[in-house]
C-alpha cells in the first residue's frame, strides 16, 4: 500500500512540475518584451554652419587642446567676456579645432590660431562676427583672447599671451580664460617663422583663408597644430593648483 501511495504522490508531483514548466515557456502568440536600447551619444553640432552654433556657455568650463607639442587645458570664465566665451565654447564642442595651425607665433608676445584648414569652412566663418565685450580682465601671461581687426570683427581667430601684454587691454582685446595646464607646452610652440606676411616671413592670413592647410604644410612645414579639442566633462574639471 505504501508503494502505491508513493507512486501516486510522485505522479502528482511530476504533473505539477510539468504544469509549472509549461507556464514558464514563452508564449509565441504574445509579442516579445521590448529591450531598452542604450542612450546614443549626442552628435556634435555642425561647425560648417555658424548660425547653428549659438549655445550659451556654462559660467565656467575647461577645454582641452591636444597639440603636436602636448596637452593644453584652458579654463574659461564666461563673465569676463560672455560673447567671446560663447563663441569659443561652440567652436570647441563642435569639433572645429581639428588640424588647426598655430600660424602666427611671436616668441615673447603671443601665439595665434583659429583659421580653419579647409578654405570652404573658412569662407563660411569669415563674416560670422560677434559683438565686442568690454575688457574686464587683463592680457597677462597665459590668458586667451580673440583677435580682432576692429570693432565687432571677432570670428574664430584667437591667441594665447606668452607675456604680460597689458598694453592690449586698452585696445579692446578682452580675455575670457587662461591656460591652467600645459603653459610649458604653449611656450614650446614653434615660432621660427615669426610675424606673418607681408610684415614678416610667416604665413599670410589671406593666403591661409584661400588655400588652407595645403599652403601651410607646403611652405611652412614646421608649424605646430591643434590635433583635436573638446570640452572637459564637468566632473573632471576640478580646480588645478599646479598652474605653470
Amino acid at each position: 500500500m505504501k508503494t502505491i501511495h508513493l507512486l501516486c504522490a510522485f505522479s502528482l508531483f511530476a504533473a505539477v512540475f510539468a504544469a509549472k514548466a509549461e507556464d514558464t515557456k514563452p508564449d509565441a502568440t504574445k509579442p516579445a518584451a521590448a529591450t531598452p536600447e542604450p542612450a546614443k551619444p549626442m552628435a556634435a553640432p555642425d561647425f560648417t554652419d555658424p548660425g547653428k552654433l549659438t549655445e550659451k556657455a556654462p559660467d565656467t568650463f575647461k577645454a582641452q587642446f591636444n597639440t603636436t607639442k602636448g596637452k593644453i587645458v584652458i579654463e574659461v570664465t564666461r563673465s569676463l567676456a560672455p560673447n567671446g566665451a560663447d563663441r569659443f565654447y561652440n567652436l570647441v564642442r563642435s569639433g572645429y579645432f581639428k588640424d588647426i595651425a598655430f600660424f602666427r607665433v611671436i616668441p615673447g608676445f603671443m601665439c595665434q590660431f583659429g583659421i580653419h584648414g579647409d578654405p570652404a569652412i573658412s569662407a563660411k566663418w569669415r563674416e560670422a562676427n560677434i559683438a565686442d565685450d568690454p575688457v574686464k580682465g587683463s592680457n597677462t601671461r597665459g590668458t586667451i583672447t580673440f583677435a580682432t581687426a576692429g570693432p565687432n570683427t571677432r570670428t574664430t581667430q584667437l591667441f594665447i599671451n606668452f607675456g604680460n601684454n597689458v598694453n592690449l587691454d586698452g585696445m579692446g582685446f578682452s580675455p575670457f580664460g587662461k591656460v591652467v595646464e600645459g603653459m610649458n607646452v604653449v611656450d614650446s610652440i614653434n615660432g621660427e617663422y615669426g610675424e606673418g606676411a607681408p610684415g614678416g616671413m610667416g604665413p599670410g592670413q589671406g593666403q591661409i583663408q584661400m588655400e588652407g592647410n595645403a599652403y601651410l604644410k607646403k611652405d611652412f612645414p614646421n608649424l605646430d597644430y591643434i590635433k583635436s579639442a573638446g570640452i572637459v566633462p564637468a566632473e573632471s574639471a576640478k580646480p588645478d593648483d599646479t598652474r605653470k
